[in-house]
């Protein structure tokens, strides 16, 4: 008897996967193909691949991009870019220059912060098969050594270096794996992190350190619409929240914060009383708060100041692409800067050690990421400092992101409400087959930034391919982002329905012919479209998605739960519960009655596997058609090339089975 616990569990497990697929069979639809393991990946229910569909689709996944981490003392620009399989640390001396590999690991690296003052030293965040429980390293850049300086299974944040290089603060959930508490680790000494705040429901975030490192700027995120900054007093432990909660008219939310060099005040972007997150400056003697810039109809993003505290910059998110704004501080002006590329997305401010030189990440829908240089002494100048390759593809052949916007279901006044979005449109003549590209978060935005996945459907298979920013997607304003909270969950999908009905309208788009996909909360998007909408669409791809509101809130990560809860709904509250069960789609999947394909990171602490493998299992029994793809060395998504190959070919050959069973051809088979 002593083996008989696994023998039984394995006989459970088989049964649980041949179950649906006898139902399936009693129901009259063909069984699908059997579950295969390919290395990490597993294959379940997938055709093998018609090489004619996939084989160009390789030369597109070629292409490469470059991040700015950090600034080295020394003036070189520590990158992240991906010369094998994973995205490792680089750095470049000079503009063009050769990237020269640092790390050379199986996983890829998250993020990087180099010392200011010591250019020999960094410290990279790295986790396993994409659990997200990273791990803070220090790494000597000369001779390789590398030392841990975390627990080694906790969460752990991007690390903010001292200004005298000799301690880092960072995010940890190490206390109780729910809240997340600040630490302050030694970087000279083997000892251990210091937790310097927490709290129980805390989620703190470290932005800064006082130019004299006694204090640190961190903010508490409640919400996506809600949260504090507060100055920590590291000698005393005292936390001094600004503008206290208490006293604003509507919720808060702050999302980066800087210390002034004199120390007397904080700049900061917020949304403060108003739409939109601007750039504001607090006193820290006399509380006054101004703004910094003139009130925009669009978000401050990133924020950054020089060393010297000299130049202020900042990025406007102007209807998804950005706009870059350097402030001289010591004449209360503007720079005017040269042009950045037509579509721009800019990401990563940094400014270097000497604060003339301010180094940002930028791509566009038709240029991978790249780092560039604004060159500010004198009159400013823009320094390309690398070139990623595009592979073999002709830039020429590239298309642009489009924007537009479509009347959804109800109205701002007396007029439609418009649902803004971007479309990627084929230079060959219609009528065209669609593909919806649906964004996670909800509090997230589509931007137009380098894919080269989607060039690939749109100049290869001829897919239009549109991205709506539905209610609930940030950028559009605070009244906006609030429009799909608790019980409105489902008026995001209702303007899917508006977009189908567009859609329709459209005469060189084929309406017979249109598929929905996203990712996480994108994911559960594409599911519930399906569901609501399976007669007007011809398939649909679900990538770590959220399939039953009830089991994703009890099972993702305890560090996530409360913000989650903040968002859909608490699931312990019985009439919350009762609604969130009727909008899943889990228990509404007998509705969706086209082919469905879903890909899924094992290891995803965000959306469990459970939530795929549950509505696999569902559409199955009830003699519906579903692929299923998971990988047993990823996460919230497939960062590693490989994986990425993998499912990006599999989700060819799906659209090919789609459109061949639209036409009502044999579908390809094994």
């Amino acid at each position: 008897m002593k083996g008989s616990a696994p023998r039984l569990l394995a006989w459970g497990t088989c049964l649980g996967l041949l179950f649906p697929s006898l139902l399936a069979l009693a129901a009259g639809a063909p069984l699908p193909p059997p579950r295969s393991e390919q290395g990490n990946l597993l294959y379940d229910g997938i055709p093998e691949p018609d090489s004619a569909v996939s084989a160009p689709l390789a030369q597109y996944l070629e292409s490469r991009e470059a991040s700015f981490l950090s600034w080295l003392a020394d003036g070189s620009l520590l990158i992240s870019t991906r010369f094998g399989d994973s995205e490792q640390l680089h750095r470049v001396r000079a503009p063009q220059g050769a990237r020269t590999q640092l790390t050379f690991l199986r996983e890829p690296v998250r993020g990087a912060a180099a010392s200011p003052l010591d250019a020999d030293q960094l410290v990279y965040l790295q986790d396993q098969g994409g659990d997200e429980n990273t791990q803070l390293y220090l790494r000597q850049i000369s001779d390789g050594s590398t030392r841990r300086l975390t627990d080694g299974k906790s969460l752990n944040g991007l690390p903010v270096w001292s200004n005298d290089g000799k301690r880092v603060a960072f995010l940890s959930n190490a206390r109780d794996g729910a809240a997340y508490d600040i630490y302050v680790a030694d970087t000279s000494t083997a000892g251990t992190p210091r937790l310097v705040a927490g709290g129980a429901s805390q989620s703190f975030q470290v932005q800064d350190w006082s130019y004299d490192d006694a204090k640190l700027l961190i903010i508490n995120e409640l919400s996506a619409s809600e949260s504090s900054l507060s100055v920590l007093d590291l000698a005393s432990g005292h936390l001094t929240q600004l503008e206290p909660q208490p006293q604003r008219k509507q919720p808060l939310s702050v999302s980066r914060a800087r210390f002034s060099r004199d120390g007397r005040g904080v700049y900061f972007v917020s949304t403060h009383d108003g739409e939109f997150a601007e750039l504001r400056y607090t006193d820290l003697y006399t509380q006054a708060s101004r703004a910094v810039a003139p009130q925009s109809r669009w978000d401050v993003e990133e924020l950054e100041l020089s060393r010297d505290g000299h130049y202020l910059a900042y990025t406007l998110n102007e209807a998804g692409v950005s706009r870059v704004v350097v402030h001289d501080l010591g004449n209360q002006s503007d720079l005017l800067l040269p042009p950045l590329p037509p579509g721009a997305l800019v990401g990563r401010l940094g400014f270097d050690p000497g604060g003339t030189r301010l180094a940002l990440n930028v791509e566009s829908a038709q240029a991978p990421r790249d780092v560039y240089v604004y060159e500010l002494a004198a009159q400013p100048t823009l320094v390309r400092w690398t070139q990623s390759e595009l592979g073999p593809l002709n830039a020429a052949t590239l298309v642009p992101a489009e924007r537009f916007s479509y009347p959804t279901w109800d109205h701002v006044g007396t007029q439609p409400r418009q649902i803004p979005a971007f479309r990627y449109r084929p230079r060959s003549p219609g009528p065209h087959p669609v593909l919806i590209d649906l964004h996670g978060g909800p509090e997230s935005q589509y931007r137009p930034g380098w894919s080269a996945f989607t060039q690939y459907l749109v100049n290869e298979l001829g897919y239009m391919v549109i991205a709506p920013n539905v209610r609930g997607s940030s950028g559009y304003g605070r009244s906006y982002l609030a429009l799909d909270d608790g019980k409105l969950r489902e008026d995001a999908v209702r303007d899917i329905g508006s977009l189908l009905v567009w859609i329709d309208l459209q005469k060189d788009l084929d309406r017979g012919n249109v598929v929905v996909m996203g990712g996480s909360y994108g994911g559960y998007l594409a599911l519930a479209s399906l569901v609501h909408y399976s007669d007007r669409l011809a398939g649909g791809v679900d990538v770590v998605g959220i399939s039953n509101f009830v089991t994703f809130l009890e099972k993702t990560s305890a560090y996530r739960r409360q913000q989650r809860r903040a968002e859909y709904g608490d699931e312990r509250d019985p009439a919350m519960r009762a609604f969130l069960q009727r909008i899943s789609p889990l228990g509404n999947a007998a509705s969706i009655r086209k082919p469905l394909l879903i890909v899924q990171g094992l290891n995803d602490p965000r959306v469990p596997a459970s939530e795929s493998e549950q509505m696999l299992w569902r559409i199955r029994s009830g003699g519906g058609e579903a692929w299923y793809l998971a990988a047993k060395d990823e996460g919230h998504g497939f960062r590693k090339k490989g994986n990425r190959d993998a499912y990006l070919q599999t989700l060819v050959n799906f659209l090919a089975h789609l459109r061949q069973t639209a036409l009502g051809a044999p579908a390809p088979g094994p």
